[in-house]
């Protein structure tokens, strides 16, 4: 389930970074911002309540509401984007726990006994979570360039979501 969610959360990340590029219009971005939102957690719903693993569906629910809160936020033309931000700063501090947990080898596995154990590209993927969440706090603040949270966004749809997505499914490991 979560490796299907991160393909799709890179088709919002590719929109929303040529958004901020000035590619691009608030509505149709805020529209597949939603939609992916909407989605991711339905996912998290499913990966706590069927999968039963809260640990990752904890990270996926603080994602899919705050795609659904900048779904909202361009779909309706909210101008002062600083709540968005402020969604975004909760979310990189949720990430960089999880970071500590994946460096350190905390977190439960689906059967809520086994120690996940340390993994360094989930690790990786969630420092540039936290590095991202704050970025797009500073654009939302005007204290950083939105090209910057552009650059960061298309980079790391590669790096952090598909690059493990298809690592995971085609070959059954991360790729460190």
């Amino acid at each position: 389930m979560t490796l299907a969610l991160l393909v799709l959360i890179s088709i919002m990340w590719i929109p929303v970074g040529m958004f901020f590029l000035g590619y691009g219009e608030a509505k149709s971005t805020g529209f597949v911002s939603a939609i992916v939102g909407i989605l991711v957690v339905i996912g998290a719903t499913l990966q706590a309540a069927v999968f039963t693993d809260p640990f990752t569906a904890g990270l996926l629910f603080v994602f899919g509401v705050l795609y659904m809160q900048t779904g909202h936020a361009l779909l309706t033309g909210v101008e002062d984007l600083r709540t968005v931000g402020n969604g975004a700063l909760l979310v990189g501090i949720v990430c960089a726990v999880y970071a500590f947990l994946f460096f350190t080898g905390g977190g439960l596995k689906p059967d809520g006994k086994t120690i996940i154990g340390v993994a360094p590209y989930l690790a990786f993927m969630n420092l540039t979570f936290v590095v991202i969440c704050f970025t797009v706090t500073g654009v939302t603040y005007g204290k950083i360039n939105p090209k910057v949270a552009a650059t960061m966004f298309i980079v790391l749809t590669f790096t952090c979501l598909l690059t493990p997505a298809f690592s995971l499914m085609g070959y059954g490991k991360l790729p460190f």
